[in-house]
């Protein structure tokens, strides 16, 4: 277990991140916040919110103290101290998702209480104080994952590939965790022993530090953690966005902000194909660079902020396209309704047909280049199959890590589907070899992945090579199986939008039926848009998702008041 947070300091400055974290308030600012709470007088040892609550209000510390601690198998670890003119609350306040801490009073005294909805008020109404609070939570956030003080405790091996899907989850959704790694923690044992779990039950996820998840899928973890809990069914909403990727993730921010009551589902994780990659150099604003995982979170966190909702870990599995309002059907059977659908589920890579590939997915096999993706890797060689932005950009992050990266690229050059800088950091850089007219023919191991062989197009050669780990990053399907019947789909699957529309569609699907034409992004099916990667005769690149994204909102309004 990790040790506690150690006493926080003076803060030195008011950039100091401490300060920044724990903020005080003046009074003017204390005093905008008065109108939209109660005042709650509080007792010593008074309990304010336990670890599991949902709809925790928000506190600012008139006079008294009170503490924040996090109870574990090892008893309480302090996390931080509140005193006047503090307030209390993490990133949970704004996704409005269960608290992780236990907040108790010190020190007897009057307390500003919030509801959280009151607070997402004031953040949407009062840019100075959003400012304060959303930062303050962000870092607090952090500060959790960096010392992994979270309500989960992951125990695990490097070579599980539900391992790796479990702790990509967590990560990716920003959800501070510990990670007990069974190969190499010596004191793993005792753990495993207080909770009666077997080698075979690996991966194990404890969650509030009493329920035990034996190799759980990631709905059951999301649902252990209640990461839904806040999601009501039954209304019926202005917008359902499907997808978080950029294009679903810009959509919900507009949304949101102009007023709609929006609904964001996602899979996985926000981000998409584009949350897992290690660094995007060539978006607007972000000169040296963002990673797809901080972009995602930062969009997230926007769209919470507007009053978006967000259900994660839930797929799609068909949409009723001859109800008004719309309807959805969820993997678990649910129905959810809405007026307006803003379809964003992006494509995936595409699998090359070999023999052992779905065996070693996970264990060896990758199609994501992430931080916990290089941790697995690191002195080894690997290959990089792919010649697109991706595979450039999953390749040149590697090479810190690896000993040699090999990347395969089928045709005979790079310059027509990679951006020049990347082919340029590619070609410099003594630890990768670039291999060109180049595919794997087999890959090889035991219980786990040993080599790979790959052919030469143009000469025929065969070569076999001790190598452990492959990132596959070649082209890329749409994921619309769940359309076909309900929209114009192309020949390739991907949804018809627009004046694509009039050459109709490939699959018998009807034609427009409306007098007027149909919108620039809207699909055969009135109200419902197709944005991003999954739309025919989209441009595949970040930027142009999350301009798709913005746009498709005032499409939606005009679809709307129809």
């Amino acid at each position: 277990m990790t040790s506690p947070i150690p006493p926080r300091p003076l803060p030195p400055s008011a950039l100091d991140s401490a300060t920044q974290s724990f903020p005080i308030l003046t009074s003017d600012q204390i005093d905008r916040v008065r109108p939209l709470g109660r005042l709650r007088t509080v007792e010593r040892g008074e309990i304010l919110f336990e670890p599991d609550d949902s709809g925790v209000p928000f506190f600012v510390v008139l006079s008294g103290k009170m503490e924040i601690v996090q109870p574990g198998l090892d008893g309480e670890r302090p996390i931080a101290t509140h005193g006047a003119g503090e307030f209390t609350g993490e990133m949970t306040m704004i996704s409005g998702q269960r608290s992780l801490v236990r907040g108790r009073v010190t020190e007897p005294g009057e307390f500003l209480e919030l509801p959280g909805e009151a607070l997402r008020t004031l953040v949407a109404k009062d840019a100075e104080l959003s400012e304060i609070f959303l930062r303050a939570f962000i870092l607090r956030r952090l500060e959790l994952i960096r010392q992994g003080y979270g309500n989960v405790i992951l125990l695990g091996s490097r070579h599980s590939a539900q391992t790796l899907q479990l702790r990509g989850f967590l990560s990716r959704n920003g959800h501070p965790y510990s990670y007990v790694d069974l190969d190499t923690d010596r004191t793993s044992q005792d753990l495993l022993d207080r909770f009666e779990v077997k080698a075979s039950d690996v991966p194990v996820v404890i969650c509030h530090g009493r329920n035990v998840l034996r190799s759980p899928s990631i709905q059951e973890l999301a649902n252990c953690l209640g990461l839904n809990s806040n999601i009501d069914g039954g209304q019926v909403r202005d917008l359902i966005i499907i997808g978080a990727g950029p294009a679903g993730l810009a959509a919900a921010v507009y949304a949101a902000s102009e007023g709609l009551d929006v609904l964001l589902i996602e899979t996985s994780a926000p981000g998409g194909q584009a949350g897992s990659s290690s660094k995007i150099e060539n978006y607007l604003g972000f000169p040296t660079g963002v990673s797809g995982q901080e972009l995602a979170g930062r969009a997230t966190t926007q769209a919470q902020k507007f009053g978006a909702s967000m259900l994660i870990a839930r797929s799609v599995t068909r949409l009723n396209c001859n109800r008004h309002p719309y309807e959805i059907v969820l993997d678990s059977g649910e129905t959810l309704a809405a007026r307006a659908i803003v379809i964003a589920t992006g494509a995936q890579y595409n699998k090359p047909r070999l023999a052992n590939l779905e065996k070693f997915e996970g264990e060896g096999i990758y199609y994501g280049a992430t931080f916990i993706e290089s941790q697995l890797c690191g002195g080894d060689e690997i290959a990089v199959v792919g010649g697109g932005n991706s595979a450039g950009q999953a390749a040149a992050f590697l090479s810190q890590t690896a000993r040699k990266v090999h990347v395969l690229v089928r045709s005979g050059e790079l310059s027509s589907t990679m951006s020049r800088y990347l082919i340029q950091r590619l070609t410099e850089n003594p630890r990768i070899e670039l291999h060109f007219n180049t595919e794997i023919v087999a890959l090889e191991g035991g219980d786990q992945f040993e080599r790979v062989t790959w052919k030469n197009r143009t000469t025929g050669e065969v070569s076999t090579h001790q190598i452990p780990h492959v990132f596959i990053m070649t082209g890329a399907s749409p994921r619309t199986e769940w359309l076909r019947g309900c929209l114009a789909l192309d020949e390739k699957g991907f949804i018809l939008t627009g004046r694509d529309l009039d050459a109709g569609a490939t699959d018998g699907t009807p034609a427009w039926p409306l007098a007027r034409p149909a919108q620039m992004l809207e699909t055969s099916l009135p109200g419902v848009f197709a944005v991003g990667d999954v739309r025919a005769g989209n441009v595949k690149r970040v930027a142009a998702a999350v301009g798709e994204g913005a746009i498709s909102i005032h499409l939606v309004h005009r679809a709307l008041a129809e």
